[in-house]
């Protein structure tokens, strides 16, 4: 049984012992669980032969036990007995995008519904819509979900800090035998998607034999589809396929071109190429008017032979960069060491799992000039809440570290929830006290639009709002945004001088790369935060910049690439003085 499947049955248990009205520890264990069985990167079925289950984070002895059960019988005691009290759709039901155990078992308790079937004939005569917590909206989005062919399967695909897990540890391995001479990862996970369907590798070998029968033997392999010497076709233990392309060094450019770009960015790129007598394929670029074809070592080669400057992995995405190569105006992408301090991130005072100055110290060496620590405000609503005493003690405790720490600027911070009419949950004479202030929605998401965007245009107005963190509250393939007029928001961050967040989060990349590519080109500046909750977390910002990337961004672009006394000029506090002056 590969890790997907262990990790897909534990995910059920939770959702059958929150249906059943568990409480939250023991739904929260198994989902603990299951993360941990899903992304670890050897079988876990090889594990428990082995006796060593306890060995993964968050799997003590008794859900070793029931991994033990599930891997000898094909199922979990508990989730039958579960399963004999509970309607069989209801499950189906809570991975419908919207929903979940609790409002699904609303939905049961109230109207009956118990299916799917269910589910779409209380939508179509408008009964959700009268259930509290539910109304007019959340039941046009259950029938379109419903509509777009959502049948309570998972979908099949992976987040990208979890594929790039699985790809970088594959490509490694390769990398590190005799017979490897050159391995990339391609496809979407080299153009850095939110999330990616399946993985390609690309490579060149003196063996490309020993190669193939070598990546058939890794532990993070489950099952061969195909092998030969001219790649392999397989499946990993958390169910992702995996595609490897073995060719000789002469033609390595053309297919990591070709298995990078996106289905547009290809087809445009052939096109293109055959309006000037080119065809352009993973196998060369062929020539019609002397009917020869040309192989490339390099993709910049591939761009050249068709009239083009090289396009980064992340702009093929078939939006206008080929006219945009055409024209040289191509953007210097905005990099990760470009990024020149940290401010978005957590502490043991709220939710994180490392103390201010561990926090300052990871951050010093990660080479950054700066680093606020924001942890989270008074009415966060997910427990470990900053009260303003402790918002007080801690400023003074970052203050006391920034005056004997070198290398590095302290900024006192928070990360204050906005509250559903645009206040803040502190009052202006405190807010005052900090260095940087992160305002983000954490409560009452199901606002209509008019009334979320009101919400947040009023906290952006707040003369003392540094910046809007995760601005649609986006959980990618988990929470749809809320309802929000972005271009409002963008028009008022341009007003008001607010910087507008790409959290690096990678469960989150909010906002998203095309908002992203909006607010920029509406005058609005970003900053690109990991909202880091641990020191190894603070890596994050990678995926934020790769965001930042897919949303042709430029260093320029981002506030925090500038040192502090320059990002300082710019925020509303700076303006702010330089005009009393």
């Amino acid at each position: 049984m590969r890790n997907a499947e262990i990790a897909d049955a534990l995910d059920e248990l939770g959702s059958l012992y929150e249906l059943d009205g568990a409480i939250v520890h023991r739904v929260v264990a198994y989902r603990t669980a299951a993360r941990s069985v899903r992304d670890a990167p050897v079988s876990v079925a090889e594990l428990a032969r082995q006796g060593r289950l306890e060995e993964l984070p968050g799997i003590g002895k008794t859900l070793a036990e029931k991994i033990v059960a599930l891997l000898e019988t094909g199922t979990i005691p508990a989730a039958e007995k579960l399963k004999g009290k509970l309607p069989p759709g209801l499950i189906e039901i809570t991975r419908i995008p919207g929903l979940g155990p609790k409002r699904a078992r609303r939905l049961y308790d109230e109207l009956g519904v118990a299916s799917l079937d269910d589910l779409r004939r209380a939508a179509e005569s408008g009964r959700i819509r009268e259930v509290a917590g539910f109304g007019r909206k959340a039941e046009e989005n259950i029938l379109l979900a419903l509509a777009a062919g959502a049948d309570g399967r998972p979908k099949p695909r992976t987040l990208l800090s979890r594929a790039l897990e699985i790809a970088e540890a594959l490509a490694g391995a390769l990398r590190e035998h005799p017979a490897a001479d050159r391995v990339e990862i391609a496809g979407s996970a080299r153009r850095m998607t939110e999330t990616c369907k399946d993985l390609d590798l690309v490579a060149t070998a003196r063996d490309p034999e020993a190669l193939a029968a070598a990546f058939c033997e890794l532990p993070l392999i489950a099952e061969v589809v195909s092998s030969g010497a001219a790649g392999v076709r397989a499946v990993t233990n958390n169910g992702m396929s995996v595609d490897l392309r073995i060719v000789p060094p002469e033609s390595f450019g053309n297919l990591l071109q070709h298995f990078t770009g996106s289905k547009a960015h290809n087809e445009q790129l052939r096109a293109d190429a055959v309006r000037r007598g080119l065809h352009v394929s993973e196998y060369g670029v062929l020539d019609d008017a002397t009917g020869t074809t040309r192989s490339c070592a390099t993709e910049e080669e591939v761009y050249e032979l068709l009239g083009l400057p090289y396009i980064e992995p992340e702009l093929r995405e078939g939006r206008g960069e080929l006219q945009a190569a055409r024209d040289g105006t191509l953007p210097r992408l905005v990099r990760v060491e470009d990024i020149r301090g940290e401010l978005h991130c957590h502490t043991t005072t709220s939710d994180g799992r490392n103390s201010i100055e561990q926090m300052a110290e990871a951050a010093k060496a990660r080479g950054y000039e700066y680093l606020a620590i924001t942890d989270h405000s008074a009415s966060h609503g997910f427990g470990n809440d900053v009260q303003p005493d402790a918002l007080r003690a801690q400023i003074e405790r970052v203050r006391a570290l920034d005056a004997r720490m070198d290398g590095i600027r302290l900024l006192a911070g928070s990360e204050v929830n906005v509250l559903p009419d645009g206040s803040l949950d502190y009052d202006d004479e405190l807010l005052a006290e900090l260095d940087w202030i992160v305002a983000s929605v954490h409560t009452s998401f199901r606002m209509g639009e008019r009334e979320m965007t009101e919400r947040m245009i009023r906290a952006m107005e707040h003369p003392l709002v540094d910046a809007i963190g995760h601005p649609t509250g986006r959980l990618i393939e988990r929470r749809e945004p809320y309802r929000l007029d972005i271009d409002a928001v963008i028009e008022a961050a341009v007003r008001t001088g607010t910087f507008l967040e790409i959290n690096a989060n990678p469960d989150r990349r909010d906002l998203d790369e095309r908002n992203a590519r909006r607010a920029v080109e509406g005058g609005a500046l970003v900053v690109i935060d990991s909202d880091a909750h641990g020191v190894e977390t603070l890596a994050n910002i990678r995926y934020g910049v790769a965001t930042a990337r897919r949303a042709w961004l430029t260093a320029e672009s981002v506030a925090n690439t500038r040192s502090w006394p320059e990002l300082d000029a710019l925020r509303k506090r700076g303006r702010a003085r330089a005009g009393g002056r």
